[in-house]
């Protein structure tokens, strides 16, 4: 079975890094690492106008931006 790691929504940030918005995984537990990876990096490392938090659905890890809005000029 796949598990996919989802960004909700390619914020600015994220699409000047070259993030996938889909990457799937053979194992759910290597999708979590990656999810929790990702989410940490994004946390870390973008703009700092809005935190990410990651979400478990149907076995796949969505991460959303917490609070909705975005401040990097994404247009969300």
């Amino acid at each position: 079975m796949e598990h996919h790691v989802v960004i909700e929504k390619l914020c600015s940030c994220a699409k000047k890094e070259g993030l996938a918005q889909i990457t799937t995984f053979d194992a759910k537990e290597a999708a979590l690492e990656a999810a929790e990876t990702q989410m940490a990096y994004m946390n870390g490392s973008f703009c700092g106008k809005h935190e990410f938090q990651l979400v478990e659905v149907n076995d796949n890890f969505v991460i959303g931006m917490v609070g909705g809005g975005c401040g990097c000029k994404s247009g969300h």
